[in-house]
């Protein structure tokens, strides 16, 4: 459908999971798609893919590369903005951000340390916090509208004991979404949120297997205690990721819409 047809993408924790959901859901769409990550191995060929992947025929807005991997830790502000700006001078603007990196760690109340604590913080808000940052200077900059969304988590909302410092990062995701979103819709910069549900991840592999002792059959025992009988899958996030970064969510700015099959608030 073209939906985001010669924009420039940067997808934070872009490598796999979500984020390369996104990433390939993008370049179909006719995007140029930066991706960011610790893996050097996982993101270049994830641009050879996305590369390929084009719509033939497609041409670029730069001399630049239809993909491209950005090698940046996202707990590091001053690489989080540096990936912007790697984007940008690689192809002269950002018109799409999203921030896809998380670190979803096991930490309580009462167990939770200071470093452990911090680690949630800097991965789960405050990269996300300086990517948007620069993304909307170069926005504003510009004079040009864009659209940045974020990956949160229905853990947002409370979340489980044993991820307490996560639910405490992304409850500030969220509400930074929202006061992101309020400041710059005058900017024309429509910014909107993903309070996501249990989805089928490498990351959610392993964090089962690391941290509560599951074996192979983790996702089908998972998929029996879930009303739609399976978990969430990164493509069909990322074709709703794709539908706000394009024109065709409209106007709709500052929402955080719970992507999840439980219903909040809802009683049996």
């Amino acid at each position: 459908m073209g939906l985001l047809e010669g924009r420039i993408v940067l997808v934070n924790g872009g490598t796999q999971g979500i984020g390369a959901a996104v990433a390939r859901a993008a370049a179909r769409e006719g995007a140029v798609v930066a991706v960011t990550g610790r893996r050097p191995e996982l993101g270049e060929a994830l641009v050879a893919e996305l590369a390929s992947s084009s719509p033939d025929g497609w041409e670029g807005p730069s001399s630049g590369a239809k993909a491209m991997f950005v090698r940046a830790d996202l707990a590091d502000a001053e690489q989080a903005k540096a990936a912007v700006a790697q984007l940008i001078a690689a192809h002269g603007r950002i018109d799409c951000l999203v921030n896809s990196a998380g670190l979803t760690s096991r930490g309580s109340l009462l167990d939770t340390t200071p470093e452990l604590f911090d680690a949630h913080i800097a991965v789960n808000l405050k990269g996300p916090f300086f990517a948007m940052q620069a993304a909307v200077a170069d926005m504003v900059a510009r004079k040009a509208p864009g659209t940045i969304v974020n990956i949160i988590s229905n853990c947002a909302h409370g979340g489980p004991p044993f991820l307490a410092p996560y639910s405490a990062a992304k409850a500030g995701l969220a509400g930074l979404t929202r006061n992101a979103a309020h400041a710059h819709r005058w900017d024309r910069i429509r910014i909107n949120g993903l309070n996501i549900g249990w989805t089928a991840t490498e990351g959610e592999d392993a964090t089962q297997r690391t941290f509560h002792g599951a074996g192979d059959d983790w996702r089908d025992e998972a998929a029996r205690g879930l009303p739609m009988g399976r978990l969430g899958q990164p493509d069909e996030i990322a074709d709703f990721v794709v539908l706000l970064l394009s024109d065709r969510s409209g106007v709709v700015t500052g929402s955080v819409i719970d992507w999840d099959q439980n219903v909040l608030g809802g009683l049996d």
